[in-house]
């Protein structure tokens, strides 16, 4: 019949969720700061009154949005992710909600990278990135020589496969 590709079946770093997790935290620990420091001078220059319900509805909504990415998304981010590389194709499968199955073809390959903040560098992680004509795709926190190892052998068999075409 067809050509059958195999389900790609590496996963991430299981440190992963604990990067995630502390993005999370800082980033809502930010924008809770902010909202507190609007509570006071709303408290203290006696604003209109409809920004305290405004704010109130806010810090609703932070606090939802605090449990589902701090508690729930970074589990299912790891639990779906999955890659793969050959000769051919760079396989790349995530998303709970709505899964994601992508196929890059190695002669469409125009760069690959590695990056690296300050919590992935804590946990001795990189993402690798990698540039078509019309795409970026990223591979998110790999341990550092895994990501190194993958992101030559991509650019090997990008390179490869152009020079072959």
């Amino acid at each position: 019949m067809g050509l059958e590709i195999q389900f790609p079946t590496n996963r991430l770093s299981k440190d992963a969720v604990k990067v995630w997790v502390i993005g999370e935290v800082l980033s809502n620990a930010l924008v809770a700061l902010v909202l507190g420091v609007l509570f006071y001078l709303n408290h203290r220059f006696q604003w209109w009154g409809w920004v305290f319900p405004v704010l109130v509805l806010l810090a609703g909504l932070l606090v939802v949005f605090a449990v589902w990415g701090i508690a729930i998304e970074p589990y299912l981010k790891y639990k779906h992710w999955r890659y793969e590389v050959d000769e051919e194709y760079l396989q790349l499968k995530h998303g709970a909600l709505k899964e994601v199955h992508e196929l890059v073809p190695m002669t469409k390959i125009q760069a690959v990278g590695t990056n690296q903040g300050p919590l992935l560098r804590r946990y001795k992680l990189s993402s690798i990135s990698i540039e078509t004509m019309g795409s970026s795709h990223t591979i998110p926190a790999l341990p550092d020589e895994i990501a190194k190892d993958l992101r030559n052998q991509i650019a090997h068999y990008a390179k490869v496969r152009e020079v072959e075409a």
